[in-house]
């Protein structure tokens, strides 16, 4: 793993959706940092919600400050991590988090954190994000306290044993699916749903009965912060853990033997975890991306498609979604009407200015915002945009983007776009756009605008995706009944309700036998007489198999 990891002198590395410019390995964390905007608004963010370990920088001269970390060597390295898990491995070993008790007052008290940090919460997701107090409740703290709930109603259900049949081979006899917790398992979270992202799968791993280390985002240092404090303050410190810090302490967990890592980020950072879990072969669940289409058909209801696009693209943390709209495909004819809908419906919902718009996020990272504004400076990109464009690199402010067909070489459709641009491809007939989306990788979601029911059908058999939307974006990952993962190069492995617990789960098959009705068939010395018996038995033919026991065949 730190040949993986391994930075040289101003190398750039990619990490945690990003990349970052360092001299040395020790202040690899404080200069992600530093590229993140710490926010805060005038009598807005309480003392008690900022993190005291975060010193503010007089000298920055964006109009919203900076936080970060005073430079220093990472007191996590390698040993302090291999004497975490040894740790938690103990703690596990006694039993302490099988139990039904121990799991319910720690889910529990998940809820009881949300319920009373709320404003916390929100208030660091503003800092890290200047994400909206309506869609921070929505996307972040509601999704994930309905995960809480879900799991504190089911888990008893969830931890009862599966009976299933037995056959005439094992006769007599019962059998059961007993899941068993997977140990200590590791969950890395993202930047752009810093909470839900770190809550949700913890809640997952929790249910099991496993004992969880949490590494949340560095680049949202608010959050990461926040919940380093929040969980030593309302959860079982034995067994549940945050570690923060970048690169050098990303590095030393995953150098760890863990029983399953669970990572959200891009798919660069998850070849790199996926590399160091195969040297212990370490399951991994791994939360990635892509570029998600939306495919737009003539004969939908206009102003609803439009509405639910934005919702799906700038709604939901301006664009910097894995399950957001990355593109929209539709045909030549239908591009005008529906781009002037979603002018029309960009105006309703952000204002005249969307820069100025309280409830636009910004984008999170100086980084990144200089990522977005190359895309649409590239050559044959520039002059395709028929709608925004504007930028506040002071504020990290990008407006709400539109494209009309890009070319197909320019980076904007060669790579997810995480931000505030929105490409429209246009087709000759609807039906072209399925080549479009398949001839790129597997996207984390897709979704489809029409009311045509044989259409309809065919987007679900034909496209693969991790997951789908048919006149709708985004909320099938609200359904809990519903599994969220990826597929191909958007991820491996599902979560959410009862896929949670599964996922960090180990489904153990039991049969039960008693000493009584123990035949002779099974055993040597192996005769002509047991082979007819057991083949006949093999075969589901009892009448064969009496006939072969009492030394007959069918054909006498």
């Amino acid at each position: 793993m730190t040949k993986l990891l391994k930075i040289n002198h101003h190398h750039t590395i990619p990490f945690a959706g990003g990349l970052y410019r360092t001299t040395t390995r020790s202040n690899v964390a404080s200069l992600a940092l530093a590229t993140s905007p710490f926010q805060f608004s005038s009598g807005y963010c309480s003392k008690t919600c900022i993190p005291s370990r975060l010193k503010l920088v007089s000298s920055t001269c964006y109009a919203t400050l900076s936080a970060v970390v005073k430079p220093q060597e990472s007191a996590f390295d390698g040993k302090e991590a291999a004497l975490l898990v040894d740790e938690l491995r103990t703690n596990f070993n006694t039993g302490r988090t099988r139990s039904y008790e121990w799991r319910i007052s720690q889910l529990q008290n998940i809820a009881k954190m949300i319920d009373e940090k709320e404003k916390c919460i929100t208030e660091a997701l503003y800092q890290d994000l200047s994400k909206p107090e309506l869609e921070a409740f929505l996307a972040e703290l509601s999704n994930t306290k309905s995960s809480c709930m879900l799991a504190i109603k089911e888990l008893k259900n969830w931890m009862a044993p599966e009976t299933v049949k037995t056959s005439v081979t094992t006769f007599p006899s019962s059998a059961q699916i007993v899941s068993e917790p997977l140990g200590v398992v590791l969950v890395i979270s993202a930047w752009n749903f810093p909470f839900l992202l770190s809550v949700e799968p913890v809640i997952g791993a929790i249910s099991a009965g496993n004992a969880v280390v949490l590494k949340p985002s560095e680049i949202a240092p608010a959050t990461s912060s926040l919940l380093a404090k929040l969980f030593s303050e309302y959860l079982d410190e034995t067994a549940i853990r945050v570690v923060e810090g970048g690169v050098p302490e990303t590095t030393a967990l995953l150098d760890q033997k863990w029983d399953k890592i669970f990572f959200t980020g891009g798919a660069r950072v998850g070849r790199i975890v996926m590399a160091a879990a195969a040297k212990n072969l370490t399951p991994v669940v791994l939360e990635l991306g892509g570029k998600c289409p939306a495919l737009v058909d003539s004969d939908v209801n206009l102003q609803v498609a439009a509405r639910r696009i934005i919702t799906g693209k700038w709604a939901c943390n301006n664009g910097q979604a894995c399950i957001g709209v990355d593109y929209v495909i539709t045909t030549k004819d239908f591009a005008p009407k529906l781009i002037d809908a979603l002018k029309t419906e960009l105006k309703t919902f952000f204002g005249e200015n969307p820069l100025k718009s309280k409830d636009v996020s910004r984008i999170v990272n100086s980084f990144h915002f200089k990522r977005l504004e190359s895309m649409m400076k590239e050559n044959g990109v520039a002059n395709k945009i028929v709608h925004g464009g504007q930028t506040m690199e002071d504020k990290l402010k990008i407006s709400p983007t539109i494209l009309v067909d890009v070319p197909e070489e320019s980076s904007m459709m060669q790579e997810e776009i995480f931000g505030p641009l929105l490409p429209v491809i246009t087709v000759s007939k609807i039906e072209d756009g399925f080549q479009v989306i398949r001839s790129k990788p597997k996207p984390l979601a897709a979704y489809l605008f029409t009311d045509n029911k044989v259409l309809q059908n065919r987007f679900v058999e034909n496209v693969s995706a991790g997951g789908m939307g048919i006149n709708e974006t985004v909320l099938h990952v609200t359904l809990k009944d519903l599994p969220f993962g990826g597929v191909g190069e958007s991820g491996i492995g599902a979560y959410h309700g009862k896929f949670s617990y599964e996922t960090f789960s180990h489904k153990k098959g039991v049969l039960y036998r008693s000493f009584d009705g123990d035949s002779d068939l099974r055993y040597p010395p192996y005769t002509p007489e047991k082979k007819r018996v057991l083949k006949a038995l093999l075969s589901s033919d009892i009448f064969g198999a009496i006939l072969a026991f009492f030394g007959f065949s069918k054909d006498s």
